[in-house]
């Protein structure tokens, strides 16, 4: 799923960039982006179909590859909407 994503970059720059998704839960997901992100930073992401803003706390940082980075991302609280998929929480 294509989104956007928005926070500070590695070097405290804001950034700004149109990503797509690798996996998703109601909790979160792991994102390619092409930012370096440090681990704990606060992202915004935005579903580009809805145009739903969600804040994001990033839990996890991939190696950095020529395609990108991946990034893994909490919702700082359950969102089971935000993707326009049903995910039974419980």
């Amino acid at each position: 799923m294509r989104l956007k994503a928005h926070g500070r970059s590695h070097g405290g720059k804001k950034f700004r960039e149109v990503c797509e998704t690798v996996v998703v839960s109601a909790h979160g997901g792991l994102l390619q982006l092409s930012n370096e992100i440090d681990n704990g930073e606060m992202i915004v992401l935005e579903n580009l179909l809805t145009q739903e803003e969600l804040e994001c706390r990033v839990v996890f940082v991939g190696e950095l590859q020529d395609a990108g980075q991946r990034i893994g991302v909490e919702f700082l609280t359950p969102a089971p909407h935000f993707w326009g998929i049903d995910f039974e929480v419980g």
